[in-house]
């Protein structure tokens, strides 16, 4: 199959890539740029533009696309910069699908259970309505701006991934250093939530995605059990062989890893109930295995 990608070289986009790769897909890159190969479309998701002609042929559009959510302080500037990146560039590929003489059979749109907001202990799953806060509208103005490629026929499914289990990047990269460092430690009370995914699970979700006809709508990318900040320091400190004795205030965490803290410090209990029912199965499914995937 063609596949085409947004967010290509991101944490998440590059695994999905050479994933696809190795099983014999084709896949085309939609880089911010001028194209320098035929595997490359250009694009420019904040003025809106698009070489839209190369899209005809894909089977599939994945798009993961985005400012990177820790890469700096959230100031308002960066703020709107979060929200155009995906608003703006989601509407356009949306567009963009729509007046193709051969549209994709599904476009996979990525978005976060930030959606859901705070839960605390409280269990979520797509049937849940939005939460409240930045990241909250945020995820709801993402997923709408879709709509064109839904309107048109077009099957739309939009991934809420969680914090992805990875060394790479993303909340999980910034926080191995502290733990291998004997720096790690709970947060405060420890018992704040979170719903993890391992990186290998997350690209698997994304092709079962892409190939399960029947899955539209929300579906969260999650491990099948989120776990305490309590739990995950435990697991963090066994793999990695460090003592975690001392709580890490919430300032210092902030000062780590930026906006980022926002989804670390917050308590979210989101549960898979859409892949699970769809005959997903994880191969990471708890923290311990996660946190080794990732090493």
């Amino acid at each position: 199959m063609k596949i085409a990608v947004t967010g290509s070289t991101g944490l998440i986009g590059t695994a999905l890539v050479a994933s696809l790769r190795a099983d014999g897909h084709e896949v085309v890159r939609l880089v911010r740029r001028a194209a320098r190969s035929a595997d490359e479309i250009a694009w420019d998701p904040v003025r809106q533009t698009i070489d839209a002609g190369k899209l005809n042929g894909c089977g599939a559009v994945v798009h993961l696309a985005g400012a990177g959510i820790g890469d700096r302080r959230w100031s308002e500037a960066y703020q709107r910069e979060l929200r155009d990146s995906r608003v703006l560039g989601t509407a356009t590929l949306a567009e963009a699908l729509t007046t193709l003489d051969a549209p994709p059979a599904v476009l996979v749109s990525g978005s976060a259970i930030g959606f859901y907001g705070y839960t605390d202990g409280r269990r979520v799953d797509e049937s849940a309505p939005p939460g409240d806060g930045f990241l909250s509208g945020l995820c709801v103005a993402w997923e709408e701006a879709a709509s064109p490629a839904e309107e048109a026929g077009i099957r739309t499914v939009f991934t809420r991934t969680g914090l992805v289990v990875a060394r790479g990047g993303g909340a999980w990269g910034k926080l191995f250093p502290l733990f291998r460092a004997g720096l790690g430690g709970r947060l405060g009370s420890g018992d704040q939530y979170w719903s993890f995914i391992a990186l290998h699970d997350e690209v698997a979700a994304l092709r079962h995605v892409i190939d399960t006809e029947e899955l539209t709508g929300p579906v969260n990318l999650t491990a099948p059990e989120p776990v305490t900040n309590r739990e995950v320091t435990a697991a963090m400190g066994r793999v990695l062989h460090r003592p975690t004795p001392f709580p890490v205030p919430a300032a210092a965490l902030r000062l780590a890893v930026g906006g980022l803290a926002e989804d670390i410090v917050g308590s979210q209990r989101v549960i898979p109930t859409r892949l699970l029912e769809s005959g997903f199965t994880f191969a990471f499914p708890t923290v311990d295995e996660a946190v080794r995937a990732a090493l």
